[in-house]
């Protein structure tokens, strides 16, 4: 009998829930200092994980989380462009 797999748990930096993985999406720092989302979860870079809703990256960003867990202070136009793509799946679920 195969052994069942282990999946992975993450903690949000927002409202700081565990969640699997795969239900999360991980915003990374690439290795040229840009601030971007990650569907796909494998791009190389240092990695953060919230929940697929525009409150938990708002509660993430007032709370400067994301930066500390990043390493990195986001500009205006990288906090626009991730509330974009997030609000932008919302609406497709």
């Amino acid at each position: 009998m195969p052994k069942p797999r282990k999946i992975p748990v993450r903690m949000c930096v927002g409202c700081r829930a565990r969640n699997d993985k795969r239900n999360l999406i991980r915003v990374v720092r690439t290795p040229a200092q840009e601030v971007v989302l990650d569907p796909t979860g494998k791009r190389a870079g240092r990695g953060a994980y919230i929940c697929p809703r525009v409150e938990c990256l708002r509660k993430a960003l007032k709370s400067r989380a994301l930066e500390r867990a990043l390493g990195v202070s986001l500009t205006p136009e990288v906090v626009a462009d991730l509330e974009a793509s997030l609000s932008q799946d919302e609406d497709h679920e």
